[in-house]
């Protein structure tokens, strides 16, 4: 019985020795079908079509003899190793690697890529990976059929973005096509294929840099979250408002705590106000869509996300009408609107809702609406004193109802 496998990355350049020598000895070859093509594959092996990786690791393991595995780029870097590796199978990997596709996607655009977001798209993760691409500048997605480029412009419509599309990289066929988003689903494009996905802001990866991905969002020096409402207004035009009580940092601490917005995750801010919140939210690496019916709110937000580089997507409409043309949510914010908006939220679904009232009946009222829409309904009343640390009095003060919801089908 074998205990170990072979795998052999494969760029379309030649192979290594070290690769030439490992296919030359191999008794089972398994592989898509141009790797089965590959001259140096022994007429005398037994050949596996590379459908489910699983099933060939169930074939190898039971195999006598040296059995290798073909893939393409670098097959430990989103691949066929993990699943081989797995306990089940008792294999001990040897990889032979190649340069992956996303490092040849980035090498024929020109462009560095430690900065970069990387996501494998399939039809069940299409949409996630689609609000990758609206939260970061810089995303390199791995497409499968069902989830390619046209599928990623029709779900990114109204957000500008340049693909830059490499199909069949490290063959004959290989080609590299730029251009911008809203013209990639005119297209029939091939597979397999890389798109890097630019837009969204300006890259967040500089000189002297030390991680790779999504960089910290902490502009100025800035450290912290449920920052002061004057974070937010530095270089925003000024309305001459006060923030009310749905802008206080502690209830917009509380509110993200309950939401736990997350990368892959969709965030509406309904009412966004100064957009505290929505730009904390997308400094955490959700896409959020920011919603407010005045200019000038929807101003302040957009200058709040150029202060701490983040990019959003505003949309100056009111709610609850402007709300059935947005793409679906996975966590909402509701800044005011009463039942109706809450209701129209809720038919949309999303994991988690979280709204205030200034007063008990209106909490109650926000409340039975959620729970009658499939809605598990929790209520707190915060409060909260600041006080002026020179003479230890009171400076400000505020109490609120605070609502989160959880829709009822899902698991705790």
């Amino acid at each position: 019985m074998a205990d170990r496998v072979t795998v052999i990355g494969w760029d379309g350049s030649p192979l290594t020795r070290a690769a030439t020598a490992a296919l030359s000895a191999a008794t089972l070859v398994a592989g898509a079908a141009h790797h089965l093509a590959l001259p140096e594959v022994p007429e005398r092996a037994e050949r596996i079509r590379l459908g489910s990786v699983d099933l060939a690791a169930r074939r190898i393991a039971g195999h006598r003899g040296s059995p290798v595995v073909l893939a393409d780029g670098d097959p430990g870097f989103f691949g066929v190793v993990r699943t081989l590796r797995a306990p089940e199978h008792g294999l001990e990997v040897e990889v032979v690697p190649a340069v992956s596709s996303v490092a040849t996607a980035f090498a024929r655009a020109g462009m560095p890529w430690d900065d970069a977001q990387v996501v494998v798209a399939h039809p069940r993760t299409l949409r996630r990976a689609v609000n990758v691409c609206r939260a970061h500048h810089k995303v390199a997605v791995l497409t499968s059929p069902g989830a390619g480029p046209a599928e990623l412009a029709l779900l990114l419509e109204g957000v500008h973005r340049t693909f830059v599309i490499c199909e069949e990289l490290g063959t004959a066929r290989e080609q590299v096509t730029v251009l911008t988003s809203d013209k990639a689903a005119d297209h029939a494009w091939r597979d397999p294929n890389v798109v890097i996905v630019i837009g969204g802001g300006p890259e967040t990866s500089a000189t002297g840099a030390w991680i790779a991905g999504r960089q910290p969002a902490y502009p100025r020096g800035a450290r912290g979250w449920a920052l002061p409402a004057e974070a937010y207004r530095d270089g925003a035009p000024d309305s001459g408002e006060e923030s009310g009580e749905g802008e206080s940092p502690g209830l917009r601490a509380a509110q993200l705590a309950r939401l736990g917005p997350r990368t892959g995750d969709l965030l509406w801010d309904i009412g966004s106000g100064s957009g505290a919140l929505a730009v904390e939210a997308a400094r955490f690496g959700a896409a959020v869509l920011a919603v407010d019916s005045d200019r000038a709110a929807c101003d302040r937000t957009a200058a709040a996300a150029r202060a701490f580089g983040v990019p959003l997507q505003i949309v100056q409409g009111r709610a609850p009408h402007i709300l059935e043309r947005l793409p679906e949510p996975d966590v909402v914010r509701i800044g005011g609107g009463g039942v109706p908006v809450v209701t129209a939220v809720a038919d949309r679904r999303p994991e988690r809702i979280v709204t205030h009232a200034s007063t008990r009946d209106e909490a109650e009222a926000l409340g039975a609406a959620l729970a009658g829409n499939g809605y598990t309904v929790e209520c707190s009343l915060l409060q909260s004193v600041e006080l002026d640390t020179t003479a230890w009095t009171e400076r400000e003060r505020s109490v609120v109802f605070l609502l989160s919801a959880r829709r009822s089908d899902l698991a705790p």
